[in-house]
């Protein structure tokens, strides 16, 4: 069973954010959980070479007032609708920095980082990612960001997230991240359905688009894939949800938006790497492109073996077990 005590949503007053309140409100209520509605003053501070004469760090003028603190909280209670987090211990939090690192910083302590994404494109967007990616690639609670294409969020999770598509390579962050679907799905009797996408090299693609023998070829590679499938759910987990299972081929990215839009899916939940060259190369990754263009939020889950293992009454371990 998941355990969510503590959710943290970083906002930036604009509808995107909005919507994101919304939507961790809802997570706070299911699992009884705090919440903590976060506006980081974002400062981009120099290199301290040049601050040569200016003293030994930044100036104060980045810094905030207590006035201006007191009207930005005063801003962030506008955002939460009192009748909404009735008996949800709210809390509203000012920092002032750099705003991916103070988000990581403050996501510590959180069970699950509830974030809008903009949904930006163009050269800059690509090259220096927005906020919500770098989070991505640092923070190590599950992440649930919320595209501006999402219907706006219910009061119940059972109601929000009633169809969850998880995504598996059959690696190790993919299977954690199944186990965490699994929990959910199970908590809310949700629909839940298992894909594994693979790539069909063009070749043997081009072969069974030609010959028959080649279409027989793909199609018991399919059978084969699927059969491999179906025992990563144990049959006592499906008695609390509604499991099924699909094979698709072709990029993978694609292949999830496209079975998520297919299937009505509430959330997409996907694994991630979470250190060395692995980690980098979240920008270009499958968990990049989903989180940048689905149209319902999308659960990611950071792989990381040591948090798991201090962390493990955190997250179902269901499908290790199975």
């Amino acid at each position: 069973m998941i355990e969510i005590r503590h959710v943290l949503c970083p906002v930036d007053f604009s509808d995107f954010s909005r919507r994101a309140v919304d939507h961790a409100i809802a997570v706070a209520r299911w699992y009884g959980a705090r919440l903590t509605v976060l506006y980081v003053h974002h400062v981009e501070v120099p290199g301290i070479a040049e601050f040569a004469g200016l003293g030994t760090g930044p100036p104060e003028f980045y810094a905030l007032s207590p006035a201006d603190r007191r009207q930005l909280r005063e801003g962030l209670r506008s955002m939460v609708r009192a009748e909404a987090v009735k008996n949800i211990p709210v809390e509203f939090s000012v920092a002032v920095g750099d705003a991916a690192v103070e988000i990581v910083a403050a996501a510590e302590s959180a069970d699950m980082l509830v974030m809008g994404t903009h949904g930006r494109s163009g050269f800059e967007h690509v090259v220096l990612g927005s906020v919500t990616e770098k989070v991505l690639r640092k923070a190590v609670c599950p992440v649930l960001t919320i595209p501006r294409a999402s219907p706006d969020a219910t009061d119940a999770v059972p109601a929000l997230f009633h169809h969850v598509l998880a995504a598996i390579d059959f690696s190790q962050p993919s299977m954690d991240a199944l186990g965490y679907a699994l929990s959910l799905a199970e908590e809310t009797d949700a629909h839940l359905t298992v894909l594994h996408v693979t790539e069909i090299p063009r070749e043997l693609a081009r072969w069974a688009d030609e010959d028959p023998e080649g279409k027989r070829y793909v199609e018991q590679w399919r059978a084969h894939a699927l059969a491999r499938l179906r025992p990563v759910v144990s049959d006592a987990s499906r008695v609390y949800c509604h499991v099924k299972e699909r094979i698709e081929t072709g990029k993978p990215y694609r292949a999830i938006l496209r079975v998520a839009a297919e299937e009505q899916a509430g959330l997409i939940v996907i694994g991630r790497h979470a250190q060395g060259v692995v980690e980098r190369t979240f920008v270009g990754s499958t968990a990049q492109h989903v989180v940048r263009q689905a149209a319902c939020p999308v659960l990611t889950i950071r792989y990381v073996r040591q948090e798991l293992e201090r962390s493990g009454d955190r997250m179902s371990t269901t499908i290790a077990r199975s």
